[in-house]
C-alpha cells in the first residue's frame, strides 16, 4: 500500500537526509518537508498525511506540542538525536522513534511498521483523507465496537447504544444506563457504516438510532428514545430519511 508523508525538522541537511530516503523507498510519497513547525502544521491539517517524520527539538512550537495538534488518520513517527524522549513519545502514540544519525535500515523498518498498522485498520468513511480509520473505531467483532475516547480504546456493545449524534467532526455516543455520551474524532458516515443495519437507521443529518430503544413516535415524525429519566431525547425525523423510516415503522406495526 501506498503511504502518503511529510517532513518536518528544523535542520535543512536532516530534511535532505530524510528526503532522500523517501525517494528511494517504494509506496512512500512526500507531500512536502519543513523547516517551521508552525507552517507545517497548518499543512498536516490541510493534507492530512498518513505519516508525520518529525523532530522533537524546534523553535516555536516543538515536536511533542506539534504531536497534539494532528488530524486523526495522520501517524507520527519521531526523528531526534535525543533519546530521552522516547518514553515521552508513546504519549502521543508514536508509531516509532528513529534516533539521529538515521541510518537507512532503521527508517525502513519504521516505514513498514506503519504499512502494517494501515492495513489492520478497516477504510475510513467520509471525511477521512487519509483512506484508514486511525483505530478512533475499529469493529471487535458482531456484537460491539471499539471506540477510541481520551486516548483510549473503549469497547461497547451495539445492545447497550440508544443513539449517536453528530457534531462537526466528533459524534457522540448515548449508551443505557449511562448520563455522559462516549466522545470520539469520527464522521456520521463511518459511524453509520460500522453499526448494524438491522439495529440502527439514520433519521437526520445529526443522529443515528437504535430501532428497538425507540419509546414512542408522535404524529409529527418525533422519536422519543432512551429513558424519560436521564439520557432521553426526543428527535424529529427530517424530509430526507422519512420515508425509510415510515417504511420501517410501518413493517413493524401490528394491524386490526
Amino acid at each position: 500500500m501506498a503511504l502518503t508523508c511529510i517532513i518536518v525538522d528544523d535542520e535543512p541537511l536532516a530534511v535532505k537526509l530524510l528526503e532522500s530516503f523517501v525517494s528511494k523507498t517504494p509506496d512512500l510519497v512526500l507531500l512536502g518537508s519543513f523547516t517551521d513547525s508552525v507552517e507545517a502544521i497548518n499543512a498536516v491539517k490541510e493534507q492530512r498525511p498518513n505519516l508525520l517524520f518529525l523532530d522533537i527539538q524546534m523553535p516555536d512550537l516543538n515536536g511533542m506540542e506539534l504531536a497534539h495538534m494532528i488530524p486523526e488518520g495522520t501517524r507520527v513517527i519521531f526523528t531526534t538525536a535525543f533519546k530521552e524522549y522516547a518514553f515521552e513519545s508513546y504519549e502521543v502514540s508514536a508509531l516509532d522513534f528513529l534516533l539521529k544519525p538515521i541510518r537507512y535500515n532503521k527508517f525502513i523498518a519504521a516505514v513498514e511498521k506503519a504499512k502494517e498498522w494501515y492495513l489492520s485498520r478497516p477504510p475510513m468513511g467520509e471525511g477521512g483523507s487519509t483512506g484508514v480509520l486511525s483505530a478512533a473505531a475499529t469493529a471487535a467483532n458482531n456484537s460491539s465496537l471499539y471506540i477510541k475516547v481520551d486516548g483510549e480504546l473503549c469497547q461497547v456493545s451495539f445492545d447497550r447504544i440508544l443513539y449517536v449524534c453528530g457534531m462537526k467532526d466528533y459524534v457522540m455516543f448515548y449508551l443505557e444506563g449511562q448520563r455522559k455520551p462516549l466522545i470520539t474524532h469520527l464522521t456520521m458516515k463511518a459511524v453509520e457504516e460500522m453499526l448494524p443495519k438491522q439495529q440502527f437507521m439514520r433519521v437526520h443529518r445529526s443522529y443515528i438510532v437504535a430501532v428497538d430503544k425507540i419509546r414512542k413516535v408522535d404524529r409529527n415524525d418525533c422519536i422519543y428514545i432512551g429513558e424519560q429519566e436521564g439520557n432521553g431525547e426526543i428527535i424529529h425525523v427530517t424530509e430526507a430519511y422519512l420515508s425509510p423510516f415510515r417504511e420501517y415503522l410501518s413493517s413493524r406495526s401490528a394491524t386490526g
